[in-house]
């Protein structure tokens, strides 16, 4: 079951009760990030993806997963992200077992757009990624993909995505408490690589021999960290 923690808010000192919320764990059992009560909550100025995402432990099966951070927001506007019991400091040691190495990424040429969506998925599973299926919502344009904790969109077209495209997929990810990934092979207009830096959206362009190359500096943490 969530718990529940009483929340001060620092800038208007308005008192709140706040609910951890629960997510589905590739198990079915449902996960709630431990609350850590009676720590302060920080307040959220600037974004960073590390930082809007914390690793849980399913208490039914151990699995390990990332779930969107606990945040509180405030009617006076005010965001406040609540300290999780055992989740180290973002200057502290992580702990956990080192990650596997990854597999070696066997690109496919891309002739078709279903080549597109399969050399995206073929990606996805070397980033970790299982259980991946197309998405239940279709997006604007190209063709939805979903795993467990992740939306991505691949857009197989001829057209540089848009302001719009990338705004809709990332829309749709925090409506699903996910994480958003967009491949394209056109690329991406300007104003879409600025509003997914400011998004945290990472973007990768598939070349014709369907290999992913990360167009912005979140996929590039992305393509460096992910296991």
């Amino acid at each position: 079951m969530s718990e529940s923690v009483p929340v001060r808010c620092p800038a208007c000192r308005r008192e709140h009760v706040y609910t951890a919320p629960s997510y589905p764990c590739a198990c079915g059992a449902p996960v709630s990030p431990p609350l850590a009560r009676g720590a302060t909550p920080v307040t959220v100025v600037h974004r960073a993806w590390d930082d809007d995402w914390v690793t849980v432990r399913c208490a039914s099966c151990g699995r390990h997963d990332q779930w969107p951070h606990p945040e509180l927001g405030c009617p006076c506007g005010t965001v406040l992200r609540l300290p999780v019991s055992g989740v180290p400091s973002a200057t502290g040691p992580r702990p956990g077992p080192l990650p596997a190495p990854r597999p070696p990424l066997r690109p496919m040429t891309i002739r078709t757009p279903r080549d597109a969506v399969t050399a995206a998925a073929l990606y996805l599973r070397r980033l970790g990624y299982r259980d991946i299926r197309r998405a239940d919502r279709r997006p604007p344009s190209g063709v939805g993909l979903a795993a467990p904790g992740l939306l991505a969109q691949v857009d197989p077209i001829v057209r540089a995505a848009s302001l719009r495209d990338v705004e809709c997929l990332w829309l749709t990810a925090m409506a699903q408490a996910a994480r958003c990934v967009y491949f394209s092979l056109a690329g991406y207009a300007d104003a879409a690589r600025d509003r997914a830096d400011g998004l945290g959206v990472p973007l990768f362009v598939l070349d014709l021999t369907g290999t992913p190359q990360p167009v912005n500096p979140v996929a590039d943490d992305l393509d460096a960290t992910a296991v």
